[in-house]
């Protein structure tokens, strides 16, 4: 499956040459509706089925693929990225990220269990249109200068160590994510961006307006694995949840934690800002699982 690549807003030449890079960028405050809670799920006795009550098996979204029971947890691949893995000996079930950039059709993932043959768990990407938004912005951040493009370069190749953070998953740890700062959804995830007529990769978070010095509070717990000041994201926070289940904010006037700390829900790490390329105060929230970003409304508790 194809990662798109971090801070990735150069042309699609450059893209498909980072193919198995993340995209990560948060940029314009536009208007919009306010967040709005998930749809409770009906319940059900795996405690993290209710994260998603409908099929998202499309680009940007996660499929749940049950791995049937057995004595100890399997592993489970998309490629050769692990997956997360949740439930107990009577069923147990993979969670995929499926990345933007996915070609709908047929794929599978590969199981292995504890005394059993390796095998594949077929699974089908529908497709999904995203919105186009065409923008004008300033020239010099949509073609870099030579002194911009070896600095998005140097932080493009950091990142890919940041993304690649896998640690293990507590049993009981919840998947329903609080959202990290009031206000309006101000862009949507999967946007398909078009910056002064040349196309970029889609919007790969969710846009939050809210004003300069918001506080912006961790979602899960989690470890932060990472702080910057990055060309286009600006004061940047990594938050990893385990499982290879990370979350990101972008844009931030400023940063209250430093890379160790240990957070718990509702905890603050940082404030709303206008820092990297943007038009106005805001947060870009992103979600990724298993190296891919997705749709972080998938995750909003109710």
């Amino acid at each position: 499956m194809h990662i798109p690549s971090p801070f990735s807003d150069l042309p699609s030449t450059a893209l498909n040459r980072r193919a198995t890079l993340l995209g990560a960028l948060g940029l314009l405050v536009l208007p919009a509706t306010r967040v709005g809670a998930a749809t409770p799920a009906k319940p059900s006795q795996q405690p993290h089925a209710a994260v998603w009550q409908h099929p998202s098996q499309v680009p940007g979204g996660v499929a749940r693929l049950s791995l049937g029971p057995a004595a100890a947890r399997p592993t489970a691949f998309a490629g050769d990225v692990p997956l997360l893995v949740l439930g107990d000996t009577i069923e147990w079930t993979a969670l995929v990220g499926i990345p933007l950039a996915a070609t709908p059709g047929d794929t599978s993932i590969t199981v292995r269990t504890e005394g059993r043959p390796e095998r594949q768990i077929a699974y089908t990407i529908a497709p999904k249109q995203y919105r186009e938004q065409r923008l004008t912005v300033a020239p010099r951040t949509v073609d870099l200068s030579p002194e911009d493009q070896s600095r998005y370069e140097r932080e493009r190749d950091h990142q890919v160590t940041v993304i690649a953070t896998l640690t293990e998953m507590r049993p009981d740890a919840a998947l329903q994510m609080r959202v990290p700062v009031p206000g309006r959804r101000s862009s949507s995830f999967g946007l398909r961006r078009v910056f002064n007529g040349q196309s970029r990769n889609p919007h790969s978070g969710m846009d939050i307006a809210a004003g300069t010095g918001t506080p912006v509070l961790a979602p899960l717990p989690g470890k932060v694995i990472d702080t910057g000041d990055y060309f286009f994201n600006g004061g940047t926070v990594w938050l990893d949840h385990g499982g290879g289940l990370l979350t990101m904010y972008c844009h931030l006037s400023r940063v209250d934690v430093k890379v160790g700390d240990v957070l718990k829900t509702g905890e603050r790490l940082a404030a709303v800002g206008a820092t990297g390329r943007v038009t106005g105060p805001h947060l870009h929230w992103s979600v990724m699982l298993n190296r891919a970003m997705v749709d972080p409304a998938l995750f909003i508790a109710a």
